[in-house]
């Protein structure tokens, strides 16, 4: 098959084929040797693929580029798409639709069918799980019936209720949670397509076959039965940049809104851990991340600013690369504008990172970005930082609350990780490791509260944008940012004419891309960005540049810098 490689950061590379077969065939041919991870596809991480792209993420950038001819290589290889082999490919699913969706007669109008139309046509095809994204347990299903195919809606939702069945393009689809959606709704379902406590968690795994039964013309023959039963808790509405009323899956599938008021971290405390008196505005446990998820729609996730974490494991004692890190390795808390209270139970050794803040322990002012002993008993108090964001408190030993799928990271999008820390809540510290700190006190970049520069490189939809003079442009940090990204508000970047209508087919996201939704108005991504994205990258921050987004706060000034790179 043809293929042509799009630059997406330093991390990682699109592979852009001709169609959804010839992607999945892709990655279907690639992932096996990324597994075996022997000669170049060591450098790999993992691949996620897209409507017509697959992208390949990086362990080690510094293969980028043998990485990147030997995916050109393989793909000349293959001479004819088919679907990719799974377990799941026999798999049948049934799923109970009422169909009287909001856009049904929009969707009818597009298609000249009528609306009884609409739904035979949706009912009597058997759609196939190409692959996953956008959220947890969320499926783009393929080869519907072609009379089906409709744009998205011109303004997307801010709101789509969990359940809501919807088509765009050449896709169907099911919303698995609230949440903004630009697809156009044609009905509603009660069947549960994520739950953590299920293996797999997504009821819709690719090669799947689906099968939508429109409950309101089968009902007098008796009732459909959802192909999962609906499981409570899982409520909650969420942007894809405000995780306000969002909710985190525990360990036995809990949930906890992203406050203090959650359900309280439990485990097996033994005589280490750390008593929250107080969380400040928000205090997270983050590690580096669960990688490999991405078909089932769950993002890496993990620390906003993975340096400024990983030096504060080194500072009490965990010496980690950035790929030694990920899964169940030592977590730390993040806190977002300070606040957090702890109490010590046993003696501990921790150290702040990230944003400086005012630190003491029992009203004795402690260093910043230096080894810090908390003898049992001793109160550690963060204060508000003159500038950045986030403040990590690493601990040696980690804190060790149960993983979620595998990390205790918590991802504030997907609603993945173990429940958020709350007043009275002991958090069990693990046994330390066997190494010893072997900084006492480390230099970090200094944070301002006045505009900060971001480096980025071109993204691989930068032709479809007029991007002159972006960067003497001055954008100010929207207050409705989070963790899963920022909004910069400003000046809006505008299509070329040639791309003034065109639609993206879906493709996979990395931090800090840099995507222009309709209005014009970039929104920069951050750790718990979508696995997936339908509007165009057109640059990514560098690693160095991704650290500083992290710090930013609501109304701080921000430019863009075109660089080489890292």
């Amino acid at each position: 098959m043809e293929a042509r490689l799009l630059p997406m950061g330093g991390a990682a590379l699109l592979v852009e084929v001709a169609d959804t077969d010839a992607a999945l065939a892709l990655r279907a041919h690639l992932a096996p040797m990324v597994e075996r991870a022997a000669g170049v596809w060591e450098a790999v991480d993992h691949l996620v693929a897209g409507a017509r792209t697959v992208l390949v993420v990086l362990r080690d950038p510094g293969r980028r580029s043998d990485v990147g001819l030997a995916c050109l290589d393989e793909a000349t290889r293959l001479t004819v798409a088919v679907a990719p082999p799974t377990d799941a490919a026999e798999v049948v699913v049934e799923v109970p639709v009422h169909y009287g969706g909001p856009d049904l007669d929009e969707v009818a109008h597009l298609t000249g069918l009528t609306r009884d139309e609409v739904v035979r046509a949706h009912t009597g095809t058997t759609w196939r799980v190409g692959f996953g994204g956008f959220a947890p347990g969320f499926a783009y299903l393929v080869d519907g019936d072609p009379r089906l195919h409709v744009p998205r809606r011109g303004e997307p939702r801010t709101r789509v209720p969990a359940g809501s069945v919807a088509l765009a393009g050449d896709f169907s689809g099911i919303y698995p949670q609230d949440s903004p959606g630009g697809w156009q709704l044609i009905g509603t379902t009660d069947a549960v397509l994520w739950d953590v406590d299920r293996d797999p968690p997504a009821l819709l795994a690719p090669g799947t076959s689906v099968r939508f039964v429109d409950v309101d013309q089968t009902s007098s023959s008796g009732p459909v039965t959802p192909a999962v039963p609906p499981v409570t808790g899982m409520g909650g509405t969420t942007g894809p940049l405000d995780s306000g009323g969002s909710r985190v899956g525990g360990a036995q599938g809990t949930t906890g809104p992203l406050d203090s008021g959650g359900p309280r971290v439990g485990g097996d405390v033994g005589r280490r851990g750390l008593e929250v008196l107080a969380t400040g505005p928000l205090t997270l446990v983050e590690d580096l991340g669960r990688p490999g998820l991405a078909d089932a729609g769950v993002g890496r996730s993990g620390a906003a600013d993975p340096t400024a974490y990983l030096l504060g494991l080194r500072l009490v004692g965990h010496l980690l690369a950035p790929h030694e890190a990920s899964g169940p390795a030592p977590a730390s808390l993040e806190v977002t504008l300070g606040g957090l209270s702890v109490r010590a139970h046993g003696d501990l050794l921790v150290a702040l990172t990230g944003a400086p803040c005012p630190a003491d322990v029992d009203g004795r002012p402690v260093p910043h970005g230096a080894p810090v002993a908390l003898v049992d008993g001793a109160v550690l108090t963060l204060g508000v930082p003159a500038a950045g964001l986030r403040t990590w408190l690493a601990v040696r030993g980690g804190v060790t609350v149960a993983p979620v799928l595998g990390s205790r990271a918590t991802d504030t999008l997907a609603r993945v990780g173990p429940p958020l820390p709350g007043a009275g809540d002991l958090l069990p510290i693990g046994p330390p490791p066997a190494t010893f700190p072997v900084v006492e006190v480390a230099p970090q970049p200094s944070l301002t509260d006045g505009e900060v520069v971001l480096d980025v490189v071109p993204g691989p939809r930068a032709g479809w944008c007029d991007l002159t003079g972006v960067d003497e442009t001055s954008w100010a940090v929207s207050s409705r940012s989070n963790r899963v990204g920022i909004r910069l508000e400003g000046n809006a970047i505008q299509r070329l004419p040639a791309y003034a209508d065109r639609e993206l087919p879906s493709e996979g996201m990395v931090p800090g891309a840099v995507q222009v939704p309709p209005g014009g108005e970039p929104v920069v991504f951050l750790a718990d960005h979508p696995v997936t994205g339908g509007y165009p990258v057109v640059a990514v921050l560098t690693s160095r540049a991704i650290a500083l987004a992290a710090q930013l706060r609501p109304g701080q000034r921000v430019r863009l810098r075109w660089s080489r790179g890292d």
